[in-house]
């Protein structure tokens, strides 16, 4: 398999479609008119004040949008899980992999990038042609507070629609990290995808202890694998 680095000019280039319709060519995907239409409604929900998007999973390392600006921020009533199933990227058909997204309950803390006003639409675009992909996300202006409380402002987060096919919230601890542990697909492993997650957090200051011991699972269960040849 062709391994492809998940870049803004690959997005540009119209990459990710190209890569589902060679992987995964019977995988369900929103069209192009029905991620503008997405976009649209949700520039049309905008609150006052600049736009912050909220990245909790690979957004944190690979953004592949222009920001102005990034602080650690939480959102309560949404939590980081591995909850989407995925067979193309970081995954196949044969061994489906796993990604973050925001379930409902409890609480995240990530990092919030300010994008910039100047060519926002385009920016964005490039978002949802990444994000947006199978429609699992439902996109959402959720506030976002810094570590003291105050106030940043609201964000776009990509929050999971648990009626969505591709809904896993419901696997073992064990299945999760059997799935990380031998996931891969056309841009990466899982497990890369999750190792790049807590260290992208670990470098902005945020500690996640339940996605570091699942890392360390992974890992034990990625040792094991390779020992027995």
């Amino acid at each position: 398999m062709k391994m492809h680095a998940l870049t803004r000019e690959l997005i540009e280039a119209g990459g990710i479609d190209a890569l589902v319709a060679r992987d995964a060519p019977d995988l369900a995907v929103l069209t192009q008119a029905e991620r503008a239409a997405s976009l649209t409604a949700t520039l049309a929900a905008r609150p006052e004040g600049p736009v912050w998007l909220f990245a909790y999973g690979s957004l944190i390392w690979n953004p592949t949008v222009r920001v102005e600006a990034c602080r650690v921020g939480r959102i309560d009533g949404w939590h980081r899980a591995f909850c989407l199933e995925t067979v193309v990227g970081r995954g196949s058909r044969a061994h489906p992999g796993l990604t973050l997204a925001l379930d409902s309950g409890g609480d995240c803390t990530g990092v919030a990038f300010r994008l910039p006003e100047e060519g926002l639409e385009h920016e964005l675009s490039l978002l949802w042609r990444r994000e947006m992909l199978s429609g699992a996300y439902v996109p959402r202006w959720l506030e976002v507070t810094d570590p003291d409380g105050g106030e940043i402002g609201c964000a776009i987060a990509f929050t999971m629609d648990r009626a969505n096919p591709h809904y896993a919230g419901g696997l073992s601890e064990e299945e999760v990290v059997e799935r990380l542990a031998t996931a891969r697909g056309a841009i990466g492993s899982a497990a890369e995808y999750l190792f790049a997650t807590c260290e992208g957090l670990a470098g902005h200051g945020v500690s996640d202890p339940a996605l570091d011991a699942l890392a360390a699972a992974v890992r034990r269960r990625r040792e094991a694998l390779e020992s027995q040849g």
